[in-house]
Protein backbone atom coordinates (compact mmCIF):
# COMPACT_ATOMS: atom_id res chain seq x y z
CA UNK A 1 0.00 0.00 0.00
CA UNK A 2 1.32 3.53 -1.06
CA UNK A 3 2.17 5.60 1.87
CA UNK A 4 0.29 9.03 1.60
CA UNK A 5 2.24 12.08 1.50
CA UNK A 6 0.96 14.65 4.18
CA UNK A 7 0.40 18.36 3.47
CA UNK A 8 -0.64 20.60 5.95
CA UNK A 9 -3.75 22.53 5.67
CA UNK A 10 -4.32 26.42 4.96
CA UNK A 11 -0.69 26.57 2.99
CA UNK A 12 -2.50 28.99 1.57
CA UNK A 13 -5.52 31.68 2.83
CA UNK A 14 -8.48 30.76 1.51
CA UNK A 15 -8.57 34.20 -0.46
CA UNK A 16 -5.78 33.46 -2.52
CA UNK A 17 -5.94 29.15 -2.95
CA UNK A 18 -6.24 27.63 -6.61
CA UNK A 19 -9.79 26.25 -7.41
CA UNK A 20 -9.49 22.53 -6.25
CA UNK A 21 -10.54 20.89 -10.23
CA UNK A 22 -9.86 17.52 -12.31
CA UNK A 23 -6.04 18.63 -12.61
CA UNK A 24 -5.43 19.22 -9.02
CA UNK A 25 -7.45 16.07 -8.18
CA UNK A 26 -5.26 14.07 -10.53
CA UNK A 27 -2.15 15.50 -9.75
CA UNK A 28 -2.97 15.00 -5.69
CA UNK A 29 -3.57 10.93 -6.49
CA UNK A 30 -0.06 10.67 -8.67
CA UNK A 31 2.27 12.47 -5.74
CA UNK A 32 -0.40 10.47 -3.11
CA UNK A 33 -1.22 13.04 -1.61
CA UNK A 34 -4.32 12.31 0.69
CA UNK A 35 -7.73 14.49 -0.18
CA UNK A 36 -10.27 16.38 1.90
CA UNK A 37 -14.21 15.59 1.54
CA UNK A 38 -17.15 16.80 3.42
CA UNK A 39 -21.44 16.84 2.61
CA UNK A 40 -21.76 20.39 2.33
CA UNK A 41 -25.85 21.54 1.63
CA UNK A 42 -25.50 25.40 2.05
CA UNK A 43 -23.19 28.48 1.36
CA UNK A 44 -22.12 29.13 4.89
CA UNK A 45 -20.66 25.69 5.79
CA UNK A 46 -19.32 25.78 2.12
CA UNK A 47 -17.71 29.25 2.58
CA UNK A 48 -16.02 27.89 6.25
CA UNK A 49 -15.04 24.14 4.77
CA UNK A 50 -13.43 25.72 1.93
CA UNK A 51 -11.52 28.50 4.19
CA UNK A 52 -10.26 25.77 6.27
CA UNK A 53 -8.97 23.94 3.45
CA UNK A 54 -10.96 21.26 2.20
CA UNK A 55 -10.22 19.35 -1.09
CA UNK A 56 -13.87 18.90 -2.34
CA UNK A 57 -17.33 19.51 -0.82
CA UNK A 58 -20.45 16.80 -1.48
CA UNK A 59 -24.13 17.97 -1.73
CA UNK A 60 -25.21 14.80 -0.86
CA UNK A 61 -28.87 13.58 -1.17
CA UNK A 62 -28.35 12.85 2.55
CA UNK A 63 -29.34 15.75 2.99
CA UNK A 64 -32.85 14.38 2.71
CA UNK A 65 -31.90 12.78 6.42
CA UNK A 66 -29.83 15.19 7.93
CA UNK A 67 -31.34 18.72 6.67
CA UNK A 68 -35.68 17.31 6.17
CA UNK A 69 -36.42 14.79 8.25
CA UNK A 70 -36.50 11.43 6.34
CA UNK A 71 -35.49 8.06 7.26
CA UNK A 72 -33.61 7.37 3.71
CA UNK A 73 -32.32 9.66 1.07
CA UNK A 74 -34.81 8.05 -1.39
CA UNK A 75 -37.64 10.85 -1.23
CA UNK A 76 -34.84 13.50 -2.26
CA UNK A 77 -35.35 14.93 -5.39
CA UNK A 78 -33.82 16.53 -8.25
CA UNK A 79 -34.75 19.74 -7.72
CA UNK A 80 -33.84 18.78 -3.98
CA UNK A 81 -30.11 18.37 -4.98
CA UNK A 82 -29.63 21.07 -7.48
CA UNK A 83 -30.72 23.75 -4.95
CA UNK A 84 -28.56 23.06 -2.79
CA UNK A 85 -25.93 22.25 -5.55
CA UNK A 86 -26.40 26.20 -6.36
CA UNK A 87 -26.08 27.47 -2.25
CA UNK A 88 -23.21 25.75 -1.88
CA UNK A 89 -21.53 26.85 -5.43
CA UNK A 90 -21.94 29.94 -4.86
CA UNK A 91 -19.81 29.99 -2.20
CA UNK A 92 -17.42 27.10 -2.68
CA UNK A 93 -14.56 29.87 -3.99
CA UNK A 94 -11.56 26.94 -4.00
CA UNK A 95 -13.58 23.65 -3.60
CA UNK A 96 -14.66 21.27 -5.83
CA UNK A 97 -18.53 20.66 -6.03
CA UNK A 98 -19.29 16.94 -6.32
CA UNK A 99 -23.06 16.51 -6.54
CA UNK A 100 -25.36 13.83 -5.92
CA UNK A 101 -26.98 12.33 -8.36
CA UNK A 102 -30.94 11.25 -6.57
CA UNK A 103 -32.82 8.02 -6.87
CA UNK A 104 -34.77 7.77 -10.08
CA UNK A 105 -32.88 10.44 -11.82
CA UNK A 106 -30.06 8.09 -14.07
CA UNK A 107 -31.15 4.83 -13.47
CA UNK A 108 -33.58 4.51 -16.25
CA UNK A 109 -31.28 5.83 -18.99
CA UNK A 110 -28.04 7.12 -19.88
CA UNK A 111 -29.95 9.98 -21.87
CA UNK A 112 -32.07 10.28 -18.60
CA UNK A 113 -28.76 10.65 -16.58
CA UNK A 114 -26.94 13.54 -19.09
CA UNK A 115 -30.10 15.39 -19.06
CA UNK A 116 -30.30 15.61 -15.23
CA UNK A 117 -26.62 15.64 -14.57
CA UNK A 118 -26.57 18.59 -16.77
CA UNK A 119 -29.13 20.84 -14.71
CA UNK A 120 -26.61 19.90 -11.80
CA UNK A 121 -23.65 20.94 -13.34
CA UNK A 122 -25.67 24.11 -14.43
CA UNK A 123 -26.24 24.54 -11.04
CA UNK A 124 -22.44 24.87 -9.86
CA UNK A 125 -21.42 21.37 -9.50
CA UNK A 126 -18.30 20.04 -10.87
CA UNK A 127 -19.28 16.42 -11.01
CA UNK A 128 -21.92 14.14 -10.41
CA UNK A 129 -22.13 11.02 -7.83
CA UNK A 130 -23.85 8.02 -8.68
CA UNK A 131 -24.53 4.78 -6.99
CA UNK A 132 -24.21 1.26 -8.40
CA UNK A 133 -21.69 -1.08 -10.12
CA UNK A 134 -20.70 -2.67 -13.33
CA UNK A 135 -23.84 -1.87 -14.46
CA UNK A 136 -23.78 2.03 -14.96
CA UNK A 137 -20.72 1.53 -16.14
CA UNK A 138 -21.75 2.67 -19.90
CA UNK A 139 -23.79 5.65 -18.30
CA UNK A 140 -20.43 6.74 -17.07
CA UNK A 141 -18.86 6.61 -20.39
CA UNK A 142 -22.23 8.44 -21.35
CA UNK A 143 -21.72 11.22 -19.42
CA UNK A 144 -17.62 11.65 -19.71
CA UNK A 145 -17.91 11.36 -23.24
CA UNK A 146 -19.93 14.44 -23.32
CA UNK A 147 -18.41 16.15 -20.86
CA UNK A 148 -19.78 15.08 -17.38
CA UNK A 149 -16.99 14.05 -14.97
CA UNK A 150 -18.72 11.16 -12.89
CA UNK A 151 -17.73 10.17 -8.98
CA UNK A 152 -19.17 6.20 -8.93
CA UNK A 153 -20.15 5.17 -4.92
CA UNK A 154 -20.03 1.46 -4.39
CA UNK A 155 -20.16 -0.52 -1.35
CA UNK A 156 -23.05 0.42 0.77
CA UNK A 157 -25.29 2.56 -1.50
CA UNK A 158 -27.85 3.81 0.68
CA UNK A 159 -30.44 4.27 -2.90
CA UNK A 160 -30.40 0.50 -2.85
CA UNK A 161 -30.89 0.63 1.45
CA UNK A 162 -34.26 -1.74 0.52
CA UNK A 163 -32.60 -4.31 -1.42
CA UNK A 164 -29.32 -4.35 0.53
CA UNK A 165 -31.46 -5.06 4.35
CA UNK A 166 -29.85 -2.30 6.05
CA UNK A 167 -27.31 0.25 6.58
CA UNK A 168 -24.81 -2.90 6.79
CA UNK A 169 -21.20 -3.31 6.03
CA UNK A 170 -20.72 -4.74 2.11
CA UNK A 171 -18.12 -6.20 0.86
CA UNK A 172 -17.39 -8.99 3.02
CA UNK A 173 -16.41 -12.75 1.77
CA UNK A 174 -16.82 -13.10 -2.36
CA UNK A 175 -19.03 -10.28 -2.50
CA UNK A 176 -15.51 -8.38 -2.05
CA UNK A 177 -14.11 -9.52 -5.54
CA UNK A 178 -17.29 -8.55 -7.19
CA UNK A 179 -16.93 -4.65 -5.69
CA UNK A 180 -12.88 -4.71 -7.37
CA UNK A 181 -14.73 -6.02 -11.06
CA UNK A 182 -16.97 -3.24 -10.86
CA UNK A 183 -14.67 -0.74 -9.33
CA UNK A 184 -12.25 -1.64 -12.56
CA UNK A 185 -14.79 -1.19 -14.89
CA UNK A 186 -16.44 1.99 -13.80
CA UNK A 187 -12.54 3.50 -13.91
CA UNK A 188 -12.52 2.03 -17.16
CA UNK A 189 -15.63 4.23 -18.63
CA UNK A 190 -13.88 7.15 -17.11
CA UNK A 191 -15.11 8.05 -13.26
CA UNK A 192 -12.68 10.25 -11.90
CA UNK A 193 -13.40 9.29 -8.67
CA UNK A 194 -14.05 5.96 -6.34
CA UNK A 195 -16.04 6.49 -3.55
CA UNK A 196 -16.55 3.37 -1.22
CA UNK A 197 -18.61 3.61 1.67
CA UNK A 198 -19.14 0.93 4.66
CA UNK A 199 -16.13 -1.53 3.79
CA UNK A 200 -13.73 -4.00 5.30
CA UNK A 201 -10.52 -2.03 5.59
CA UNK A 202 -8.43 -4.85 4.04
CA UNK A 203 -11.03 -4.53 0.94
CA UNK A 204 -10.38 -1.01 0.94
CA UNK A 205 -6.79 -0.98 0.53
CA UNK A 206 -6.93 -3.88 -2.12
CA UNK A 207 -9.00 -1.38 -4.63
CA UNK A 208 -6.62 1.73 -3.75
CA UNK A 209 -3.70 -0.47 -4.79
CA UNK A 210 -5.61 -1.65 -7.90
CA UNK A 211 -7.01 2.17 -9.11
CA UNK A 212 -4.95 4.91 -10.62
CA UNK A 213 -8.14 7.08 -9.65
CA UNK A 214 -8.64 7.97 -6.23
CA UNK A 215 -10.75 6.52 -3.79
CA UNK A 216 -12.42 8.63 -1.34
CA UNK A 217 -13.78 6.87 1.80
CA UNK A 218 -16.42 6.90 4.50
CA UNK A 219 -15.97 3.82 7.02
CA UNK A 220 -13.50 2.54 4.77
CA UNK A 221 -10.15 2.44 7.10
CA UNK A 222 -7.52 4.58 6.41
CA UNK A 223 -5.70 3.35 3.01
CA UNK A 224 -7.93 4.71 0.65
CA UNK A 225 -6.73 8.06 -0.75
CA UNK A 226 -9.29 10.26 1.00
CA UNK A 227 -11.72 11.03 3.65
CA UNK A 228 -15.27 12.02 3.53
CA UNK A 229 -17.94 12.86 6.15
CA UNK A 230 -21.09 14.48 6.83
CA UNK A 231 -20.14 17.94 8.01
CA UNK A 232 -23.00 17.49 10.66
CA UNK A 233 -21.50 14.65 11.89
CA UNK A 234 -17.96 16.12 12.39
CA UNK A 235 -19.81 19.16 14.48
CA UNK A 236 -21.77 16.55 16.66
CA UNK A 237 -24.97 18.18 15.26
CA UNK A 238 -26.35 14.59 14.13
CA UNK A 239 -29.28 13.68 16.56
CA UNK A 240 -29.29 10.08 17.69
CA UNK A 241 -26.43 7.05 17.49
CA UNK A 242 -23.22 7.96 15.71
CA UNK A 243 -21.86 5.58 13.15
CA UNK A 244 -18.68 3.88 14.04
CA UNK A 245 -16.29 6.05 11.40
CA UNK A 246 -17.77 9.58 13.08
CA UNK A 247 -15.48 12.29 14.67
CA UNK A 248 -16.62 15.29 16.74
CA UNK A 249 -14.19 17.62 15.74
CA UNK A 250 -16.01 20.55 17.18
CA UNK A 251 -14.91 18.89 21.27
CA UNK A 252 -11.46 19.88 19.96
CA UNK A 253 -12.00 23.40 18.64
CA UNK A 254 -13.25 26.65 19.69
CA UNK A 255 -15.08 26.89 16.62
CA UNK A 256 -16.73 25.13 13.57
CA UNK A 257 -13.62 26.65 11.03
CA UNK A 258 -11.67 24.86 13.61
CA UNK A 259 -13.26 22.09 14.02
CA UNK A 260 -13.49 21.43 9.88
CA UNK A 261 -9.58 22.74 9.68
CA UNK A 262 -8.41 20.18 12.41
CA UNK A 263 -10.45 17.57 10.25
CA UNK A 264 -8.50 18.34 7.12
CA UNK A 265 -5.63 17.79 9.21
CA UNK A 266 -6.28 14.57 10.45
CA UNK A 267 -6.61 13.33 7.55
CA UNK A 268 -3.89 14.69 5.63
CA UNK A 269 -1.27 13.52 8.30
CA UNK A 270 -3.02 10.30 8.47
CA UNK A 271 -3.97 10.41 11.88
CA UNK A 272 -7.70 10.22 11.30
CA UNK A 273 -9.42 7.52 10.53
CA UNK A 274 -7.86 5.35 13.03
CA UNK A 275 -8.22 1.40 13.47
CA UNK A 276 -10.93 2.05 15.62
CA UNK A 277 -12.88 3.58 12.68
CA UNK A 278 -12.68 0.97 10.21
CA UNK A 279 -14.28 -2.81 10.08
CA UNK A 280 -13.01 -6.27 9.52
CA UNK A 281 -13.48 -8.82 6.59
Amino acid sequence: MTAYASNAPNEKPESVRKPFGIRQLRAARAKAERLTMLTCYDASFAAASCAAGVDMLLVGDSLGMVVQGHTSTLPVGLEDIRYHTACVARAATSCMVIADMPFASYQASAEQAFQNAALLLQAGAHMVKLEGGAWLAPTVEFLTQRGIPVCAHLGLTPQSVNTLGGYTVQGRGASGQALLDDAKLLEQAGAEIVLVELIPSPLATQLTALLSVPTIGIGAGPNVTGQVLVIYDILNLTPGRKARFVKNYLAQANDIEAAIALFVSEVKSGVYPGPEHGFES
